[in-house]
């Protein structure tokens, strides 16, 4: 998985309004990105939601929210208009760009192996530094863990 200090690996992925996002285009900004298994899901569903009910606050400090997961952009949509979602969703459908930040792992559930994403949220500076990671990240706490690590990262600059 990157770690904190690490250059932010660039990606170039199509977002659910049929754009393509490119992660070096937005140096000069604080971005989150965000890994998440599977849109519509519960657990994805609760992160993302959280985002969208604190979205003034990532607004407030400067922040670009980008999620990313193996979905293709048209679910992506319908995940974001079911839900309300206001920002960038980024469909990584052969998983290239979740292989590059080490969240495409094997995973194990009732004994039974598989690929899949492992939920984690990167902060990445201005400068395309990773400045905070939280693997495994939960659905519940997410955005408090986000917001604390943006406030760190605006005091010590």
């Amino acid at each position: 998985m990157i770690e904190v200090g690490q250059r932010a690996p660039d990606c170039s992925l199509v977002a659910q309004d049929g754009k393509t996002v490119k992660l070096s285009d937005l140096r000069g900004q604080t971005v989150v990105l965000y890994f998440y298994p599977k849109a519509d899901t519960p657990g994805c569903t609760t992160q993302a939601c959280g985002i969208r009910d604190r979205r003034a606050e990532y607004d407030a400090a400067g922040v670009r929210v980008l999620g990313v997961s193996p979905d293709e952009p048209s679910k992506l949509r319908k995940f974001a208009d079911r839900h309300g979602l206001d920002f960038t969703l980024l469909a990584d459908a052969g998983h290239s760009v979740a292989s590059a930040y080490g969240t495409w792992v094997e995973k194990s559930m009732f004994g039974k192996k598989s690929m899949g994403v492992q939920r984690a949220t990167f902060l990445i500076d201005a400068r395309g530094i990773v400045t905070h990671v939280i693997p495994n990240a939960s659905p519940k706490t997410h955005d408090d863990e986000v917001l604390d690590a943006i406030e760190k990262l605006r005091e010590a600059t």
